[in-house]
């Protein structure tokens, strides 16, 4: 049965949002504060601009749309490390200040991690598989294998695979396969292999390119590979994450595309949810981060 939810992991000891408004957000990541754009965040600010300078240590001016820097208010280290725990789930990741605002990773999709470390001892076998696709630094990866999964790591950008690589490192994981590759040329590789996969995330941006070249526009190309994706599954034990970060992007769109291409994979799901994402601040605003399925058979 589909039904349509928000979606918002639980309150971590290493991240939390403190405010959020003026097209900014203000976050701690372990020991320290940042101050990065948001372009959701249309409303006003809960705390005074002074109470964000006095909490914050660094934060991001943008340059151009796709890079800056960062003006260091207080003492801050250009990379250190945050923890995430959930029951025997133990994962490090390494932070560092980037020219595109970001710092390594996405608190919201902790609730994926729940989801992915959950579902996969849910599966009846020695060692299932699973694909992570557009997988930026990991956290997802990290999930699958700390339940114990085969899993492989699927990113067009060398230096964040590289950056995922000493995140499995730093939380004393190992065998995780790298994939440095155009998501959309691997799935189909792997269609004509016969390989399959108990679990799938896929988190694809609004818009970006491949290792050679090659374009991505969410809203051209994702129907193509979710029904490409779809095939990679196991018709038995399957479950799947799709995420989208695009501006006007529903979760109606994700419903109205994957539903009726199940029966057509004969995939049959116990579970059928889509929603929005959502980071809630300490002054009590939600923050949208996104919309989400998640589909799976292992209920």
């Amino acid at each position: 049965m589909t039904s349509i939810q928000l979606f918002s992991p639980a309150h971590w000891t290493d991240y939390e949002l403190i405010d959020c408004g003026g097209f900014e957000k203000l976050e701690r990541f372990g020991s320290f504060i940042t101050v990065r754009p948001e372009p959701q965040a249309i409303w006003d600010k809960q705390l005074t601009e002074n109470e964000w300078r006095h909490q914050a240590h660094v934060k991001f001016i943008g340059t151009s749309s796709n890079s800056g820097r960062w003006e260091k208010w207080k003492n801050i280290p250009d990379n250190w490390l945050m923890e995430y725990r959930y029951k025997k789930m133990k994962l490090q990741f390494n932070l560092a200040l980037t020219g595109f605002k970001h710092v390594g990773i996405f608190p919201e999709q902790a609730i994926n991690w729940d989801y992915i470390f959950d579902t996969i001892k849910k599966i009846q076998s020695p060692q299932p598989r699973f694909l992570n696709l557009f997988a930026y630094t990991g956290g997802a990866s990290l999930a699958a294998k700390a339940a114990g999964a085969d899993v492989v790591h699927v990113d067009a950008i060398k230096q964040v695979v590289s950056w995922a690589n000493r995140n499995m490192e730093s939380s004393r994981l190992h065998d995780i396969r790298w994939v440095v590759e155009d998501a959309m040329k691997f799935v189909k590789r792997e269609i004509k292999r016969g390989k399959s996969y108990h679990g799938i995330i896929l988190d694809p941006p609004a818009f970006g390119h491949g290792p050679q070249g090659e374009s991505w526009k969410l809203e051209k190309q994702i129907n193509e590979l979710v029904k490409d994706v779809l095939q990679l599954l196991d018709k038995e034990q399957f479950f799947i994450i799709l995420n989208t970060y695009s501006l006007g992007f529903s979760s109606l769109i994700i419903q109205n595309m994957i539903q009726p291409l199940l029966p057509k994979y004969d995939l049959i799901p116990t579970r059928f949810e889509t929603g929005e994402l959502f980071l809630s601040s300490n002054t009590q605003l939600l923050l949208p981060l996104g919309v989400m399925a998640r589909i799976d058979s292992l209920n």
